[in-house]
């Protein structure tokens, strides 16, 4: 009789923020694990490098015995436009 271990993979989510970087490319952070931080030149490269650099993040956390930090519920953010009269 043999035995079968299984694994289950649970996902987790998280959002990057992606910064352009000067002359091309994007920097990504992670604000829910800070530290978190990669790049790349095309934004789906640079989304590609956040996905290994959280795994790699949270495979330590597990190694370490840590929780995974759980991302807070999304603020809503706006942008509003201010017009400032300059005397001239």
């Amino acid at each position: 009789m043999t035995s079968q271990v299984t694994s289950q993979a649970l996902v987790y989510t998280y959002t990057v923020e992606l910064i352009p970087t000067e002359p091309d490319g994007y920097s990504v952070h992670v604000p829910a694990l800070p530290g978190v931080v990669t790049s790349g030149g095309t934004v789906e490269e640079a989304l590609a490098m956040a996905r290994e650099a959280i795994g790699l993040h949270l495979e330590g956390l597990r190694e370490d015995g840590v929780e995974f930090p759980i991302e807070p519920p999304a603020r809503r953010r706006e942008r509003v436009r201010v017009p400032i009269h300059i005397a001239a």
